[in-house]
């Protein structure tokens, strides 16, 4: 068991490192140098603390979180490792700093802590070399992935004496209390991810130099286009540092002469000026971009590579790229845009084509199998498909025709797999309606089936194997299995409209009936964002006023329903919960929700108020009108599901999943851990409000607000609204009414503020722009 941890080197990855561990609720004692002339001799862990909490986003769920670090240093505190389960060294990227460092722990440990190293690509023989093998037995890589508490991958390598047993309890650890994504490596440079994200973004910047591309044309191909995070290339490395990116390449090269392809490890000439001038990216000011100017006026500016110049970043268009913006789905997407014949479909196709021959190439050296090499690149880059599964999508029989039409030469193993006669590297091998996935075995040259995750539940290859119950254009209804039906949305952003209402009502139905308990979740990529505002806007403008009460009243009932369910309903919400979406989680019995949570009722930005009963449960849960008042009437939106609970969005007794592909498995346990003595609860027909006195002290509230310039005059419109319905309207004295009134009240208050056109405004605005106006 592990109970507490040292990290070793307060740098950017030790400090985030145990800022994450802090977010699991495991202590650490994070030690670095003293530093010279400093009278605080902790002050370089402390700073690693402070720049932890300070990151946007942030490295900690809360502020309270960083009490579970503890700052030290090496000279005064080594000998307290003693106390450490877990030693995790994270210092500079330097062998012998790191053989130093690990000399002096070997002196003060434990004799049963584990003990593991961070380093992003030294070869684990080369830092353990000579040590004795009590210390061999227990030492292994832990590559976590900057920022660790955002990026999903930690790659396990074990070193040349590692005990088993040990690397099967470090994944398992990762995986559940960390919510890692676990990758067992082989101890070669780099290990998987930076091997071949290091070759993507050398391959990136070789065609981007030799086909004379802009650096504004490569990030607005190689974002979310093509599956990759709207860092894109160039916005990456400023964030990661082009100092440090250099470092790894060029690393990477020293340590592979005998990788064809090295020479591409080595920075373009132009890098190595912006490195001269120190243009290191966000760190130093300026990269790649750069920020000009303050407030209203403040411009990003963009390298030109061949002059070293900024200008002000231009609009980048193809014809392919508009075209293909219509098409959802992702390998449809990429397979229509490298077979156009423009810039756009020559620049991806080089790149992919270079990609994929590199990664196939370097099975069985940095992994025996492809999956792993896959689960890398997404976990760790975040790239919607890895290497394999883009060559799935690109058709595998074609791209490697193509590729041989172009007069290059096919690794080995995909020539034998291309004999076997497999059609692709992945096929469903479903059986009973259970899902399975088969995988190509490079190596072995035939299909295999790919090991089950216990508790990890997908629900695309679910409906694929068994179908589903119920479906319509907005969501799904799904058998999890052992009496567990799941409600799927799956609309745009999972906006909630008549589709999803109608689901809700038949979800419970068919609950009622047939299964157990009901969980309400989803894979996409938001939990949901709320109303679909357009049809709100549509409605309004065609002043078709009653169609819009009806469909507030039945998002009303769908939500009661929800709450006085015969059956346990829990909600299994992640990333953006807004709104709508967060309403309908207020409504469950139990929440089961990702650690990463952004929940909010929003509904102030858009000039309204929420209306499906959030002001109605907030009012409820926190007992206190001015509390909801602020947090609804500032759209407050929690950056943790640990702040959400702190604002009282969700319950002590919700459950929180630190990985999020345990979520829907851990709402299915849930559930199924209400079901057997589930009471639902009793109607609340005697909710206390103030009244006048409570409407006049929010107003008052509001208007000071005001007055201090914190919020707009159209604000204190959409604060009076609010303010009547959290006061139980203009009633003389506090008295008591019913859930159905309060609701009466927040459906009035969202049909008037839909008539007033600063609303309309600030409708349009956001679905125009995506942020809301402030009129």
């Amino acid at each position: 068991m592990i109970r507490r941890v040292a990290v070793l080197g307060a740098g950017t990855m030790g400090s985030r490192i145990a800022a994450h561990l802090a977010n699991a609720g495991i202590p650490s004692l994070l030690l670095d140098l003293v530093l010279p002339g400093e009278p605080d001799r902790n002050a370089a862990a402390r700073k690693g603390i402070e720049n932890a909490l300070k990151q946007r986003p942030g490295a900690f769920f809360t502020e309270a979180r960083t009490a579970l670090v503890t700052p030290g240093n090496f000279e005064d505190d080594l000998p307290k490792i003693r106390e450490a389960d877990w030693i995790i060294e994270a210092v500079v990227e330097n062998l012998e700093v790191k053989r130093e460092i690990w000399r002096k722990v070997d002196l003060c440990r434990r004799p049963d802590a584990i003990l593991s190293t961070n380093t992003s690509g030294i070869p684990l023989e080369r830092i353990c070399e000579g040590f004795p093998s009590s210390f061999r037995r227990n030492f292994l890589g832990t590559h976590f992935f900057n920022p660790p508490r955002y990026l999903h991958l930690v790659e396990l390598i074990p070193g040349p004496e590692t005990d088993p047993s040990l690397l099967a309890f470090v994944a398992d650890f990762c995986d559940r209390r960390l919510g890692k994504g676990v990758v067992p490596c082989k101890d070669t440079p780099n290990f998987i991810a930076n091997r071949i994200g290091t070759f993507f973004g050398a391959t990136v910047q070789k065609i981007m130099l030799e086909d004379d591309y802009t650096i504004e044309e490569v990030d607005a191909l190689t974002g979310p286009l093509i599956g990759l995070p709207s860092s894109a290339s160039f916005r990456l490395l400023d964030i990661v540092g082009l100092d440090v990116w250099t470092f790894v390449a060029r690393n990477l090269y020293e340590l592979v002469p005998h990788d064809p392809w090295r020479e591409r490890f080595l920075p373009p000439e132009f890098v190595s000026q912006m490195l001269e001038r120190g243009w290191l990216g966000e760190k130093s000011g300026q990269g790649f971009y750069k920020r000009v100017g303050g407030g209203p006026e403040r411009e990003i500016h963009v390298l030109d590579w061949k002059t070293l110049e900024y200008h002000p970043v231009r609009k980048v268009s193809f014809e392919t790229v508009e075209a293909a913006r219509n098409i959802e789905d992702l390998p449809a997407r990429i397979w229509f845009l490298v077979r156009s014949a423009d810039r756009a479909g020559s620049f991806l196709w080089k790149l992919f084509r270079d990609v994929l021959l590199y990664s196939a190439e370097r099975v069985p050296e940095i992994s025996d199998r492809i999956v792993e090499i896959d689960r890398a690149l997404r976990w760790g880059y975040a790239h919607k498909l890895g290497p394999f599964e883009l060559w799935d999508a690109l058709g595998f029989e074609e791209t490697a025709e193509r590729i041989r039409n172009e007069g290059l030469p096919l690794p080995p193993l995909i020539e034998k797999m291309l004999a076997s006669g497999a059609k692709s590297f992945y096929r469903p091998a479903d059986t009973n309606g259970t899902p399975r996935t088969a995988y190509f075995d490079l190596c072995g040259g035939s299909y295999r089936l790919l090991e089950e995750r216990p508790g990890v539940i997908e629900l695309a290859p679910l409906k694929r194997a068994r179908g589903v119950v119920k479906r319509n254009a907005g969501a799904s209804l799904v058998d999890l299995g052992d009496g567990v039906l799941c409600l799927e949305f799956h609309s745009k952003m999972n906006t909630i409209g008549e589709d999803q209402i109608a689901m809700v009502h038949a979800a419970l139905q068919e609950t009622e009936r047939n299964f157990q308990a009901l969980v309400i979740a989803n894979q996409g990529e938001l939990f949901s964002a709320g109303a679909n505002l357009m049809l709100v806007l549509m409605a309004v403008q065609e002043g078709d006023w009653e169609s819009l009460d009806l469909a507030v009243r039945r998002f009303q009932q769908a939500n009661l329903a929800l709450k006085y369910s015969p059956k346990p309903v829990v909600a299994a919400p992640f990333g953006r919960t807004l709104g709508g979406g967060a309403e309908i989680v207020l409504h469950c019995a139990r929440v089961q929700a990702s650690a990463e949570l952004y929940m909010g009722l929003v509904e102030t930005g858009v000039g309204l108020i929420p209306a499906g009963g959030g002001s109605k449960e907030m009012l409820l849960r926190l007992e206190d009108p001015q509390k909801a008042f602020e947090l609804i009437g500032l759209a407050k939106i929690s950056s943790s599901a640990e702040e959400a609970r702190q604002l009282g969005l969700l319950r002590e007794t919700d459950g929180i999943s630190m990985n999020p592909d345990r979520l829907i498995g851990d709402a299915k346990a849930l559930a199924l851990a209400l079901a057997p003595s589930y009471l639902p609860p009793v109607p609340q027909d005697a909710i206390r409000v103030a009244g006048e006195a409570g409407y006049a002290t929010l107003k008052l509230r509001a208007w000071m607000a005001y007055q201090a310039h914190q919020i707009t005059e159209y604000d204190l419109v959409i604060a009076d609204k609010l303010a009547l319905v959290l006061s139980g309207g203009r009633l003389s004295g506090s008295q008591t009414v019913s859930e159905q009134y309060l609701l009466d009240l927040e459906r009035e208050a969202f049909l008037s503020l839909c008539g007033n056109p600063k609303t309309q405004e600030r409708m349009q605005y956001m679905l125009k722009m995506g942020k809301p106006l402030r009129n």
